[in-house]
């Protein structure tokens, strides 16, 4: 099969286009034909870092986790997926697990779900590993109807998805964001726009919550921003982060009590530690998506599995508006 593979860590020009074995089924997976990948963070750094991170396989490798596509073929003891199906999940691109820069995955069947029928496969391609990150940390944040609940970096990729998962679980949604393109996409996903740039955390929390501050935060800034996250929070709060690679002060969070999440999606995958979670939010998703109250945005441009490395570059440049999306 076609494939774009890294032989050497690095710059974006290491992928090079080869003819590998197609992957045999083996018992619990499922064999995809993929029809799209999407860019996450994740991705770019392991292409860059390679050994020096250490969920990074060893070259040469096939990168990419998300994926949409068409089952193939089914192993021994999955039940609930046939030949034909299209689905959709996260389920490669790092350690022992091939990836999705290929025309098949052998995905494990634990991993993925029926794709949402209304859906392209590359909306659904967009939206595994993003979206079960916002899903979640919102989850254990204990979000609830009416809270009022803070998203830190709404346009981006886990961010637009959060913020429009807050508002399906009833809650009163604001956002930051740092341009006119940003605001204007948070608004039109219905949260209530803020201004980083010009508004400071105590201004907007004395605007949005007469001071009171945010019942549910959800941080996919991350880093030093969890400071702002601190400052932003209710009493006894509640913070999910997914970027905490730092030594913090954690003064603020004592003195208010506030409880403190790290989400690091790729647990499953990487540990082989209750994998179905994952397939089972996937479900849990694509009936929110079906139901009309959750849609990916995807960059304005395209790109072709022998692009991968442009993709990966315009993922970079932060000039795209929603995930970057390559057709396989």
């Amino acid at each position: 099969m076609k494939a774009m593979i890294i032989n050497q860590f690095g710059d974006s020009n290491v992928f090079t286009l080869a003819d590998i074995a197609k992957p045999d089924i083996k018992a619990g997976h499922v064999l995809v034909q993929v029809a799209a990948t999407s860019v996450n963070a994740v991705d770019t750094m392991i292409r860059q870092m390679g050994p020096e991170l250490p969920l990074s396989p060893a070259a040469p490798a096939v990168l990419g986790m998300d994926f949409a596509g068409t089952v193939e073929a089914v192993g021994e003891g999955v039940s609930h997926f046939a030949v034909g199906d299209e689905v959709y999940g996260c389920a490669g691109g790092l350690t022992h697990l091939p990836g999705s820069l290929a025309e098949y995955i052998l995905a494990d069947a634990k991993l993925i779900a029926l794709k949402p029928k209304n859906l392209s496969m590359r909306e659904a391609a967009a939206l595994p590993l993003v979206a079960i990150t916002a899903y979640e940390g919102l989850d254990r944040a204990q979000i609830k109807p009416g809270q009022n609940v803070l998203v830190h970096g709404g346009s981006g990729g886990v961010g637009h998805i959060a913020l429009q998962l807050a508002r399906y679980f009833g809650a009163n949604v604001f956002s930051t964001g740092g341009g006119d393109k940003q605001m204007a996409l948070i608004e039109a996903l219905g949260a209530s726009s803020i201004n980083y740039k010009t508004e400071t955390v105590a201004d907007y929390v004395q605007k949005h919550t007469q001071g009171a501050g945010f019942d549910v935060i959800f941080d996919s800034v991350g880093g030093t921003n969890l400071l702002n996250s601190f400052e932003a929070a209710a009493l006894n709060g509640q913070i999910a982060t997914t970027v905490s690679l730092l030594e913090l002060d954690l003064s603020g969070a004592h003195f208010k009590g506030l409880s403190l999440h790290v989400v690091f999606m790729l647990i499953p995958m990487l540990h082989d530690h209750k994998r179905e979670a994952h397939g089972n939010i996937l479900a849990k998703l694509a009936d929110i998506i079906e139901a009309g109250h959750l849609r990916p945005v995807l960059d304005e441009l395209t790109f072709s599995l022998e692009e991968v490395g442009k993709a990966h570059d315009r993922f970079a440049s932060g000039q795209g508006l929603g995930k970057v999306v390559i057709d396989v």
